[in-house]
């Protein structure tokens, strides 16, 4: 009986000293805290030129700014999503140069000088984008919030294939790879469907892949 007792004694004090460790590691240290009466910091702001969708543009931004809030708040293009803000998603792919990137990942600072291609600038509802056609045509989205990025990955990743750029299933890396459905999947993995209309994507995809070979 003593020794449960001291057993479950010694169990509360581990929990208590857990709890204030957790405690301790939470709050912020005193050498980097703000004063209460220290002012805000005002925001460093530089100016930006690129190039979107054929178009320039010239933006001042906060240097803290990513690609995908200049292109949502500052350009008004809200074609690109803003899902995880992670880079876990894909939902807010684009393509800078030809190379498709993860907006919410880059700084807009990042891209002066470059060419940034979104949803809006692959096609119109009067000239669709055959990547676009082909999503409507095999159903390759449900709710749609995904769709841009999916579309905007899957014209750069034929592209990859095209150039001979391989993946982890191609099965030699010095042969051109072709865009079977395994070599679709690998490299669409970065791009989330949670509505789970992955064998249409694909379908939509090796579409355009035939018409392209």
């Amino acid at each position: 009986m003593d020794s449960l007792l001291k057993l479950n004694l010694t169990r509360r004090q581990l929990l208590k000293a857990g709890a204030a460790s957790a405690a301790a590691a939470a709050a912020p240290s005193v050498a980097f805290a703000k004063a209460p009466d220290e002012p805000a910091r005002p925001p460093v702001m530089t100016k930006v030129s690129f190039e979107v969708n054929g178009k320039p543009e010239a933006l001042e931004l906060d240097t803290r700014t990513s690609l995908l809030d200049a292109l949502r708040e500052h350009l008004h293009l809200t074609g690109t999503k803003k899902g995880c803000d992670h880079g876990q998603c894909g939902a807010c792919t684009v393509m800078v140069d030809g190379r498709r990137i993860n907006a919410c990942l880059t700084l807009a600072v990042m891209h002066e000088g470059d060419r940034i291609t979104t949803i809006e600038g692959l096609g119109t509802p009067d000239k669709l984008h055959p990547m676009q056609a082909a999503f409507i045509k095999h159903d390759g989205y449900q709710c749609g919030y995904c769709t841009p990025g999916q579309i905007c990955s899957a014209v750069a990743m034929l592209g990859e294939i095209k150039s001979g750029v391989p993946s982890l299933v191609s099965e030699k890396l010095t042969a051109r790879p072709k865009p079977s459905a395994d070599e679709i999947r690998e490299r669409m993995s970065g791009n989330i469907c949670r509505c789970g209309a992955y064998s249409n994507i694909v379908d939509a995809i090796t579409e355009v892949a035939g018409r392209s070979a």
